[in-house]
């Protein structure tokens, strides 16, 4: 796992203590992390705090030409919402860190000119499919299963 992915990963380790939906993001420019979420949904009531919509969040507000030189990092396949975050801040590059337990926007993301590379890391995997096995009432209602 290289070092941006990690520090998603741990995003989405920090989430899952705070008894939130594991998933962490990392938006990358230029080699430095300037924003860092992780789904805050649980903890903040919120309808919309996804960890990419966190990681935008906590980025601050940036010039287009910076968005346009990172690359965002996320543990989990990034959903409609997240994804048209993507294409709206024009990130050229997104790694995903898996998308066996969810497969999220990334042929949009691709149609639209995005670099997606997906790992299937086995963290990732695991830290996933336990968080569904335990919680399926809190995962089926951030995708909006329920």
């Amino acid at each position: 796992m290289d070092q941006f992915l990690k520090a998603a990963f741990d995003e989405a380790n920090k989430g899952l203590q705070e008894g939130g939906i594991p998933i962490g993001s990392v938006i990358v420019h230029r080699g430095n992390i300037i924003g860092r979420g992780h789904n805050r949904r649980v903890q903040q009531g919120s309808a919309v705090l996804h960890g990419e919509m966190d990681a935008f969040e906590n980025a601050g507000r940036q010039p287009a030409s910076v968005y346009r030189e990172c690359t965002l990092y996320t543990t989990l396949s990034p959903c409609s919402m997240c994804s048209g975050a993507i294409l709206l801040y024009g990130i050229p590059r997104v790694i995903v860190g898996e998308n066996h337990t969810f497969m999220g926007e990334e042929e949009l993301l691709r149609s639209r000119g995005v670099l997606v590379e997906v790992v299937q890391d086995h963290a990732c995997v695991q830290m996933m499919k336990a968080f569904i096995t335990e919680r399926p009432d809190l995962w089926n209602e951030d995708i909006g299963a329920t």
